[in-house]
């Protein structure tokens, strides 16, 4: 079982920056593919970025590519979700997800991911 504690959302004004930390339990977090998740309201759960259990290969969606960086640091449990030239349809609640494999590749769909934090708010001023 992992648990999974998301922090560093709140309001920033169109253009600024945040950064999402996910902190997780357990001795085996550097076995997982972790995965980044927004949910804005009246839509469904779309997917951010994905990284692998080395950090070496990293996913992201379209609308975000090239602003967001997902990272993570393995000896502190954590990884992360940098946040650039932020737009008000950044605008979700944002979650980090586990996924304990085995599986090829990095999931893009909830359903690939095992264990979720029960997310941040992030709410981007226009």
């Amino acid at each position: 079982q992992v648990q999974l504690v998301e922090s560093g959302g709140g309001l920033v004004a169109a253009g600024g920056s945040l950064r999402l930390s996910c902190a997780a339990s357990g001795r085996t977090f550097s076995s997982y593919v972790m995965g980044w998740f927004r949910q804005a309201p009246g839509k469904e759960r779309e997917f951010v970025a994905a990284i692998s259990a080395s950090g070496f290969v990293t996913s992201y969606a379209d609308s975000v590519k090239g602003r967001f960086t997902i990272s993570r640091d393995n000896a502190k449990n954590t990884v992360y979700l940098q946040m650039n030239s932020l737009l008000p349809e950044d605008t979700a609640v944002y979650s980090c997800a586990a996924d304990r494999g085995p599986r090829n590749g990095l999931g893009r769909l909830p359903n690939e991911y095992d264990y979720w934090g029960q997310g941040t708010q992030v709410t981007v001023s226009s």
